[in-house]
């Protein structure tokens, strides 16, 4: 009896457990053997397949589905898609998945295909204003559709189209806008529009169809309620229209839809009144330009810059006054506005821009409250020609000969402005004929001419005369002297190093200058004159106050110091006997005998001196000064007469017998002046005159 064992065991070969198309199964491969462990029969492959079982629910790919969709949309037009996936085996119904929508919450306006999921419009009449969003609850089974379930939400929102045309809330609006003003709103006007807010569909756009042909009003909308306001862009006038009637229309931003109903309130009348008001006086010309002539004198009428009151209705009295007048130049007539000048206007003033000056005038009414205009005055100043061109500078040097140098180059200058200036025409003076012979005028540009010398000229200072002509309307003119120093010149046409010399020592002196220094003079000579007066009038009261009592010697008070004798024909010192009164000499016992000589006088003519009387009264000092000094001069035992000297008053002092220590006493007979050699070369002739001999 044989006796068998099977044995299964994994097919080495790869065998084992595996899916399939879906199908679950596993490959094993089986052995017979006997007790002993032979092998009986050959292998054997078994296969063993999982059958599925719908043990798994289905499940949606998401929670919530969304979707967007023009309300309006025709039937048929795709929404979204909902997906869910299945864990069993695809190829049996386990797996076999349908869609379906289980509420939507409203008409049957969506439709899902059972086997894709597309969600899709089915019916006309999606209408966002009614409905903005769809709310739908899904369903997926397996088991085509009669198995396991699973549920999803999908939301379904509408989009707006410009399917509602704005409308006014009335037919029409009334309102109240001041006169003379403008930018300011007047009223609002309410539309209403069911489209979404926000959007262009939404958005109203205004239009004035008629009753402002002048375009004073505008509408604009407000973007947070879009209502229209109504503003004022230019002024109203009570006095020209009292009322206004418009004719406004509204349209959104967005075309409306061609299906979409016309609004029955598309239009609406706006009544507004024009409310009176004080309004400011209006300039007739504003800015008002006009010109003057410079230095136009005080009182020179300007311009009558008068104004009108607008409110015929209301008449009122006009006044008028300055605002801006930087120079206090002009005057304002207060009832008329008539403005004239009140003084000279100066050409340097720095308010005068470029030829022109500005001023403000302002209108007042007399209304209350009173109201004012502002009017802009700009005057143009016209230049005149009232100055003649000036050589700058009227000097100069150039060369004696013709063919040296470049010649003098002259320039000139003139205050007035163009066209009253350059170009200058210069001309020799035909005054001075002889002139044109031997000098030469050229002209180089508008405001320079060159000087040349026509022959060889003698060195030196040359006065010439020059005839300068500017190119005003009428033409101004001036005849100016020119000082021409002439030098001798290398052949580089500079001039030589003597002759520099030359020219630096007859430069002329400009008739300018020339008066100054004249008139400086004078006023010295007045200042000197007056001090003398002064001097006189004090001197004269100190001296009647001395000589009257006698109390003080005039010639012992000497204060000038600085001349010490007559020079080289001075060689005697001063003898101080012949300053002392000779009242006091007597009263001292002094002798006044005969002096010592000057040994440079001729001898023997000497002249006795003869005592004389005092000054008896302060006007007989100055003859008896004048006395005394031509005794002086013709005596020559005293120091000559160009050593005299002012000297001055100055009270009680010195008997002056220290001055010098030459003399020590009254006698010169016993002194001994050889010792004045050894005070160097410059006392050896004063030792020579009074030496020994």
């Amino acid at each position: 009896m044989r006796v068998s064992r099977l044995r299964a065991a994994s097919c080495p070969g790869g065998l084992g457990s595996q899916q399939q198309g879906g199908r679950q199964f596993s490959q094993l491969r089986a052995f017979a053997l006997d007790l002993g462990g032979s092998t009986l029969e050959e292998p054997t492959d078994l296969e063993i397949v999982v059958v599925d079982q719908n043990d798994n629910r289905p499940v949606f790919r998401q929670e919530v589905f969304t979707g967007r969709v023009l309300e309006g949309a025709v039937p048929g037009t795709y929404v979204t898609r909902a997906e869910a996936t299945d864990a069993d085996d695809p190829e049996t119904d386990n797996a076999a998945l349908r869609y379906s929508i289980l509420e939507q919450g409203g008409p049957q306006l969506f439709s899902i295909d059972p086997l894709t999921g597309e969600i899709r419009t089915v019916q006309v009449g999606l209408d966002r204003e009614v409905v903005a969003v769809y709310n739908l609850t899904l369903q997926v089974a397996d088991m085509s559709g009669d198995g396991l379930t699973a549920t999803a939400s999908a939301i379904i929102t509408l989009e707006d189209i410009n399917d509602n045309a704005p409308e006014f809330t009335g037919d029409q609006f009334f309102m109240e806008a001041a006169e003379a003003v403008s930018g300011v709103d007047v009223g609002r006007l309410e539309v209403e529009d069911r489209d979404l807010p926000g959007s262009p569909n939404w958005a109203a756009r205004f239009t004035i169809l008629e009753g402002d042909p002048d375009g004073q009003f505008t509408i604009r909308t407000d973007p947070r309620t879009n209502e229209g306001v109504l503003s004022v862009v230019k002024p109203l006038d009570y006095e020209s229209r009292e009322r206004y009637d418009l004719k406004v229309a509204v349209q959104n931003e967005a075309p409306l839809q061609a299906a979409a109903p016309r609004a029955e309130r598309g239009q609406a009348r706006v009544s507004v009144q024009v409310r009176d008001v004080n309004e400011a006086p209006v300039f007739q010309e504003n800015p008002l330009r006009t010109s003057l002539a410079e230095g136009a004198a005080p009182g020179t009428p300007v311009a009558t810059f008068s104004a009108r009151d607008p409110d015929t209705q209301q008449p009122q009295r006009l006044s008028y006054s300055k605002d801006y007048d930087p120079e206090d130049w002009l005057q304002v007539d207060g009832a008329t506005g008539q403005v004239q000048t009140q003084r000279v206007l100066s050409p340097a003033s720095p308010f005068l821009k470029d030829g022109w000056y500005r001023a403000i005038i302002l209108a007042r009414d007399d209304a209350f409250p009173p109201s004012t205009a502002t009017g802009t005055l700009s005057i143009e100043i016209l230049e005149v020609n009232d100055h003649a061109p000036e050589l700058s500078p009227p000097w100069g040097s150039l060369c004696s000969t013709p063919d040296r140098g470049s010649g003098l180059l002259l320039g000139a200058t003139d205050e007035d402005l163009p066209p009253h200036g350059a170009p200058f025409h210069f001309q020799l003076s035909p005054r001075v004929p002889e002139l044109a012979r031997n000098w030469s005028l050229s002209q180089v540009n508008v405001s320079h001419a060159r000087l040349r010398p026509r022959l060889r000229v003698p060195e030196g200072l040359h006065r010439l005369s020059l005839l300068l002509q500017d190119s005003g309307q009428p033409p101004q003119q001036r005849e100016q002297p020119l000082n021409v120093t002439v030098c001798r010149c290398g052949q580089d046409g500079a001039c030589l190093p003597g002759a520099a010399a030359l020219r630096a020592g007859g430069a002329g002196i400009s008739l300018g200058a020339l008066v100054i220094m004249l008139a400086s003079v004078i006023l010295l000579l007045l200042l000197a004159l007056l001090v003398a007066l002064l001097a006189r009038f004090r001197q004269q009261s100190w001296d009647k106050r001395l000589l009257h009592g006698l109390q003080d010697d005039l010639r012992d008070n000497i204060l000038n110091y600085d001349e010490q004798g007559g020079g080289e024909e001075d060689q005697d010192a001063y003898d101080m006997d012949q300053l002392r009164h000779p009242a006091e000499l007597a009263a001292l016992g002094a002798p006044l005998g005969r002096p010592p000589l000057r040994r440079d006088a001729p001898f023997g003519r000497a002249r006795p001196q003869v005592i004389r009387a005092l000054p008896t009264s302060p006007a007989d000092i100055a003859d008896f000064i004048n006395d005394g000094l031509e005794a002086a001069d013709s005596d020559p035992s005293v120091p000559p007469y160009d050593t005299a000297l002012i000297y001055d008053y100055e009270g009680d002092g010195s008997v002056a017998g220290t001055l010098s220590s030459i003399l020590s006493s009254l006698d010169d007979e016993d002194q001994d002046y050889s010792c004045l050699r050894e005070w160097g070369p410059r006392f050896s002739r004063l030792a020579d005159l009074y030496g020994p001999p």
